[in-house]
């Protein structure tokens, strides 16, 4: 998981994933991760070269985004 997580820093260091982290259920323990892609194409690319990837399951669900206001 080490790796898991040091293949995602970048990511939110550049803004990429908006929040990343576990998700303490005491139903199981799990993790969110909200990421900003422009296409599904890209989310899939991230997905399949995380080193984690085949221990985790995704599940991947869109999401419309409200801007900040100003004022």
């Amino acid at each position: 998981m080490q790796r898991h997580v040091e293949y995602w820093k970048p990511y939110v260091d550049d803004g990429t994933v908006i929040v990343l982290g576990p998700v303490f259920d005491p139903a199981g323990s799990y993790g969110i991760a909200v990421i900003e892609v422009e296409d599904e194409n890209h989310l899939n690319e991230l997905i399949s070269n995380d080193p984690a990837n085949g221990l985790n399951r995704y599940e991947i669900q869109p999401m419309r985004a409200v801007s900040k206001m100003i004022g």
